[in-house]
């Protein structure tokens, strides 16, 4: 019974790519954020205007849980990001890429962050291979 009753007084929070991305670009921007300590949710370092901090407590454990954050997904708290948070930023920092991505993905009714991953590498891959002539 205490169990439903936790479950019912849980937000109900929905993946939000955007914030997955400004959380990811929030967590690069913070030199503090080397390992060496743990940043919690609610921490102004970790502040995205216009985000709930349930908001942002859910899409941080969606950043430790797949691997592409560094930290403790209970509290949560956040220390960096990991090689694959690096990679999949560098794949979507450009925001051209990024809105190209959302536009190619928009027509599915849900995409998994692995795929908006792989699917935003793949767009910058090409855009690079025509700049270089390939």
């Amino acid at each position: 019974m205490q169990a439903q009753e936790a479950i019912r007084r849980q937000p109900q929070v929905e993946r939000n790519m955007d914030l997955v991305r400004d959380l990811l670009l929030k967590i690069e921007g913070n030199q503090e954020m080397d390992y060496t300590r743990q940043f919690p949710i609610g921490h102004p370092s970790l502040d995205i205007p216009g985000y709930s901090s349930d908001q942002l407590a859910y899409h941080a454990k969606l950043l430790l849980e797949n691997g592409y954050a560094k930290g403790d997904y209970r509290g949560p708290s956040i220390s960096g990001l990991t090689w694959d948070g690096h990679e999949f930023l560098d794949s979507i920092k450009d925001i051209g890429i990024w809105e190209t991505t959302k536009q190619q993905l928009a027509s599915l009714p849900s995409v998994t962050l692995k795929v908006f991953a792989s699917t935003a590498e793949a767009i910058g891959a090409a855009i690079v291979k025509k700049h270089l002539g390939l």
